[in-house]
């Protein structure tokens, strides 16, 4: 009897699991659309990606040539 009980939990569990899953991929598709349509709110999204990165970095030390400055221009730069 118990192990009836503990399998139709588990199998409720399963149905829980796999629509939380289904919720979660079906709104990275919606953002993802948003994105594809909207430049500026893709730009955003990828600037708050660099500044989760930045807040465990704890010291940056830059060696190189003088292009540097220009090359991180270009990355967060808007592309008309």
């Amino acid at each position: 009897m118990n192990q009836v009980l503990i399998a139709q939990k588990q199998a409720q569990a399963n149905v829980i699991t796999r629509r939380e899953e289904t919720a979660s991929t079906r709104s990275l598709l919606n953002t993802a659309k948003l994105m594809e349509d909207n430049e500026m709110l893709f730009k955003l999204k990828e600037m708050e990606y660099v500044e989760k990165i930045a807040d465990k970095i704890g010291e940056i030390t830059i060696s190189g040539n003088g292009n540097m400055v220009k090359q991180l221009k270009e990355i967060f730069a808007v592309n008309k």
